[in-house]
């Protein structure tokens, strides 16, 4: 028994070193697996705002009288209005817009000042509808100052005729809990790191074997004494080890250099970060069975990207999906990853909190394990 197993050993550390000469010969491919996530680290930090402002801005002011200027100068302070140019009427900001010069147009009709004393002035604020973070900060932002605008304009009445206006009877207080600046980084990072990782565990296996078979080398090592089973997890463990260390990198470069907080157990985010990527060397397995060139396998790892930053709530929430689409985000292991780093990393809660989608993950990497072993050994065969 004991010769076995030290047999069975051998065996697998002479797996586990082919794949590590292959992985350090080839340096190249190895600095593209080592750079590669960092690049799109900072790409996605440093590029992606999702706070839409300074939205350029064309003015339409057929009054220009001092209520229409006041309504002006409260959009530019702002902040959320930039102003680009006046136009002439109304068609001209919506030219404005159709050229891409402007994403937002004001247009503020005659004798503003005399329907404002009435009562009963209208603004019209059009917003550039083909950019949904613009039309949508937009909209709010123009909501709320033509309110406050609003009030101003009847406190001054009340003045006049020498009343006082009374606060309101209910005041409202708002707390942002883990992220009070809202800052987009500490939203984006999390998921972020679990992308990358998701990405870094599929493609490197799934371009691991899949290189095996294209070059033929796949024929040679089964004529040795390695058994299947052998040969898959040696080759899984140097990946993992990679894997690892691009993990370690990222999470560093993301808390020390961006500033993002760690608020969780770094011991916990180890072991379930271990858990999310056995599970996708697991899909990069299956994914390779599937895959009949590295061309290939890098075109299905793609897809598995888009559907990612899609459905998983990488970005988009998943709480207004349809049924069906939530159940096809429900097949990638990133869907609960992302949970559980920023269950983690932003909001420092414990496996208590976080059981279900540890379990999610426990139970689909099991079922990805499984499957992508039996079809390795099928295709082997």
């Amino acid at each position: 028994m004991r010769s076995r197993l030290r047999s069975r050993a051998r065996r697998l550390g002479a797996v586990m070193r082919k794949e590590m000469i292959q992985r350090l010969r080839d340096r190249r491919t190895l600095a593209l697996i080592l750079t590669m996530p960092l690049i799109q680290l900072f790409l996605f930090a440093y590029a992606v705002d999702l706070t839409a402002d300074h939205l350029p801005t064309a003015i339409a002011d057929l009054s220009m009288d001092a209520e229409s200027r006041a309504l002006t100068d409260a959009l530019f302070i702002s902040g959320y209005f930039d102003l680009v140019g006046y136009e002439e009427d109304e068609q001209g900001v919506i030219e404005a817009i159709d050229a891409g010069r402007a994403r937002a147009g004001v247009v503020i009709p005659p004798d503003f000042a005399a329907q404002v004393e009435r009562g009963d002035a209208q603004a019209l604020i059009i917003l550039d509808g083909s950019d949904s973070f613009s039309v949508q900060a937009g909209y709010n932002a123009a909501t709320a100052i033509a309110r406050a605008r609003a009030l101003d304009l009847v406190a001054q009445k009340v003045e006049r005729v020498g009343g006082r206006l009374e606060t309101s009877p209910i005041t409202s207080f708002t707390r942002v809990l883990y992220n009070p600046d809202m800052a987009d980084l500490v939203f984006v990072m999390p998921g972020l790191i679990a992308m990358l990782l998701q990405v870094l565990a599929v493609n490197t296996t799934a371009q691991s074997v899949v290189r095996e078979h294209e070059l033929g080398t796949m024929e040679q090592i089964l004529v040795t004494p390695v058994r299947p089973l052998e040969l898959i997890v040696g080759k899984l463990i140097p990946n993992v080890l990679l894997v690892f260390v691009d993990q370690l990198l990222i999470t560093l470069l993301g808390v020390f250099w961006f500033g993002v907080p760690f608020r969780g157990s770094p011991l916990l985010f180890v072991a379930l970060s271990s858990l999310f990527i056995i599970s996708g060397i697991g899909l990069g397995l299956l994914i390779s069975t599937v895959a009949r060139s590295q061309k290939e396998a890098q075109q299905l790892t793609s897809l598995l990207m888009m559907l990612s930053q899609l459905l998983t709530g990488f970005i988009y929430p998943r709480s207004p999906m349809p049924a069906l689409v939530k159940a096809i985000g429900n097949l990638i292991p990133l869907t609960y990853a992302i949970r559980i780093v920023r269950g983690i990393l932003t909001k420092g809660v414990g496996i208590a909190f976080l059981w279900s989608d540890v379990m999610a993950l426990v139970v689909y990497g099991a079922v990805v394990m499984t499957l992508a072993a039996l079809t390795f050994k099928k295709r082997l065969d």
